[in-house]
């Protein structure tokens, strides 16, 4: 993958432990430098922030789907319905359960 724009070099500040364990991957040869870690996280960043802005907008348009699904119920009959419900499979032989 050939990136056309040029790099910029910045500053960071990071706790001891964190430069501890970057500095040990490089070590190690997990990774060519403490940037190349640096970039790694930054694409974990951005895959992560992608799937939360997907997670949000699936719950928004679920939440917009329900608000169009007909007349709300109110708690209480809901609970009394599935309780009608319930009583009449327990009370259903095992036979035309299947």
């Amino acid at each position: 993958m050939k990136r056309t724009d040029k790099a910029e070099k910045i500053s960071i500040t990071l706790p001891p432990d964190m430069l501890n364990i970057i500095r040990e991957k490089v070590k190690d040869g997990a990774y060519a430098s403490t940037s190349e870690v640096i970039r790694e996280a930054m694409r974990l960043w951005q895959r992560q922030e992608e799937e939360h802005l997907a997670r949000i907008a699936s719950i928004r348009a679920r939440l917009e789907q329900s608000a169009h699904s007909g007349e709300p119920v109110l708690l209480d009959a809901a609970f009394e319905k599935l309780e009608q419900l319930h009583q009449q499979r327990i009370s259903t032989p095992d036979c035309e359960k299947l």
